[in-house]
């Protein structure tokens, strides 16, 4: 699918952080509405390991966007270097799309988690900002968004836990 987009607007840096639910979902719905508009969307999944949920199965029968996971693995299961290493391929995967600049916009979606949980630095995924086209919307979830990244960000939106069915 090719990209009809304005090649003149500038592209966004957003970030969806905090410690309540639905940093992916608005992640996919913003995914969803750029690819509505004929855009060119990738959603590169961190930690991530369970392609059994509703956006793979949404994904994989109707491919408005492509969703990539590198983790095979549930990732409750893996020690912290296994974790170390894939999220260390995912971000070398993440900085071959960024630097080709052939999407329009680019979801690293659990990106701030990884810097979290120090499987991958601040630096690392400015570095990523820092190689975003001009014209491409760069989104990135997680909780605990670093406040470099959040100062950098055009939009942030921090989701925040009041009521969860565990609770």
């Amino acid at each position: 699918m090719g990209s009809s987009r304005n090649k003149s607007i500038k592209g966004m840096v957003q970030v969806y952080t905090g410690d309540g639910q639905g940093k992916t979902a608005a992640t996919l719905g913003q995914a969803l509405r750029a690819a509505g508009q004929g855009m060119k969307v990738i959603i590169i999944q961190f930690i991530k390991g369970d392609r059994n949920c509703g956006e793979h199965s949404f994904s994989e029968k109707y491919h408005p966007f492509e969703i990539v996971q590198l983790n095979k693995h549930s990732s409750s299961n893996q020690s912290l270097a296994e974790l170390k290493s894939v999220t260390e391929q995912t971000l070398a995967f993440a900085d071959e799309k960024i630097t080709e600049a052939t999407h329009d916009m680019v979801v690293l979606d659990e990106i701030l988690l990884a810097v979290n949980k120090k499987l991958i630095t601040t630096e690392q995924v400015m570095q990523l900002v820092n190689k975003k086209a001009e014209n491409m919307d760069l989104i990135m979830t997680g909780r605990g968004a670093p406040p470099e990244i959040m100062r950098i960000a055009d939009l942030v939106t921090e989701m925040k836990a009041v009521k969860h069915s565990c609770d």
